[in-house]
């Protein structure tokens, strides 16, 4: 089977969307490795080596080089049948123009439709241009994979589309996060981040809706003596939580790491006494598996999917709280027996989100919809 993918987040994007574009063709891969997998991307950059079942398309003209976005929306489709795909798969919300008109069958994955939900967290440009490439995918796509339950009501509600197009399929966690680290290599990661020798942990971009202000605001309020390190690119937001930082008096406690890579992420997670993320909303939440998989502890909002994604192994808070967040920090790290059955029903649940699983869920879909053409 020759399957065709929007790639262009594998190459270009360190976090959220790009782990999933890269961890969906590792996985398919690894277990599907009789495969060809056509990677089409603007640029081919040293963020991600490719399988030896992949090869990358780029744009070969200069207008197209230049241009890449147009390429990427308005080129791609037109190389469908020179390079024999059988089903093109749109990995971040984006499937090309005219894919609907090649006689190819496509999937687009939707993420989350967090603009639509919270646009005070957007520019209105964002928002309108989101909307647009968005709904466009969904009408055209032969098929919807939601990465949540939650994805999926709210891409029927906001797009009218009908709930029997679009199918939920988890992400998986890299299989990195399920091995244990040597003490060897944990002295050298914390010694390269001078990280401190107990910490509370919080993984993702530094931004509004992911409220890694409240984790300040908690271990002040309910006097926590911990540090607590973010792992993740900053935004805007740092300003607001710079200004806490300094008011509060608790600079010596907080430190920020953004360039860490998916090996010293693995180290940094098993050396956490607990992973806090307070989020309002995601499409899925996957730092909460990622922790549950190294065997950290995790406390995460009650909200959208992120009880898809913690199951019966988080302890679940309200991110306006406070005080009830300080307060569960504490638990977590002055009660063992907690922490440690937060830990053990963590594992379990992750086990639930296997790449075997997700691969042969994925490879059925591509292929029902391959004999349906």
């Amino acid at each position: 089977m020759i399957i065709g993918y929007d790639a262009k987040r594998a190459f270009q994007n360190c976090s959220g969307l790009g782990n999933y574009s890269r961890n969906t063709i590792d996985l398919l891969s690894v277990y599907y490795p009789a495969n060809k997998y056509k990677l089409f991307a603007p640029k081919f950059t040293d963020l991600y080596k490719l399988p030896d079942s992949a090869q990358i398309i780029t744009p070969k003209s200069g207008f197209s080089q230049y241009m890449s976005s147009y390429w990427r929306l308005s080129q791609v489709a037109s190389l469908m049948k020179c390079n024999k795909v059988e089903i093109f798969h749109g990995l971040s919300h984006i499937l090309p123009y005219g894919i609907e008109k090649t006689g190819t069958p496509s999937v687009v994955t939707i993420h989350d439709l967090i603009f639509l939900r919270f646009p005070q967290f957007y520019h209105k440009i964002d928002r309108d241009m989101y909307e647009m490439i968005y709904r466009s995918s969904c009408q055209r796509a032969t098929k919807i994979i939601a990465i949540s339950l939650q994805t999926k009501v709210d891409i029927v509600k906001y797009f009218s589309i009908d709930p029997d197009k679009i199918e939920v399929i988890y992400q998986s966690c890299n299989n990195r996060f399920y091995d244990r680290v040597c003490e060897q290599r944990k002295e050298y990661i914390q010694l390269k981040f001078n990280l401190p020798p107990k910490f509370i942990l919080c993984v993702g971009t530094i931004e509004k809706r992911k409220n890694q202000l409240a984790i300040l605001k908690a271990i002040v309020k309910e006097k926590v003596d911990s540090s607590v390190v973010f792992v993740g690119k900053p935004t805007d937001y740092m300003k607001e939580i710079d200004e806490y930082i300094c008011t509060s008096g608790i600079r010596k406690q907080v430190k920020f790491i953004n360039n860490a890579t998916t090996e010293e992420l693995q180290a940094i997670y098993q050396m956490a006494d607990v992973m806090v993320y307070p989020s309002f909303f995601e499409g899925f939440g996957l730092p909460v598996l990622e922790a549950q998989a190294s065997g950290c502890p995790v406390i995460t909002s009650g909200l959208s999917s992120l009880t898809e994604a913690g199951g019966d192994g988080a302890c679940y808070i309200n991110p306006d709280d406070a005080s009830e967040i300080g307060q569960k920090i504490y638990k977590v790290l002055s009660d063992e027996k907690f922490k440690n059955d937060l830990i053990q029903k963590g594992n379990y649940n992750a086990e639930k989100f296997g790449e075997k699983l997700v691969a042969d869920r994925l490879m059925k879909m591509y292929k029902e919809l391959i004999q349906k053409f």
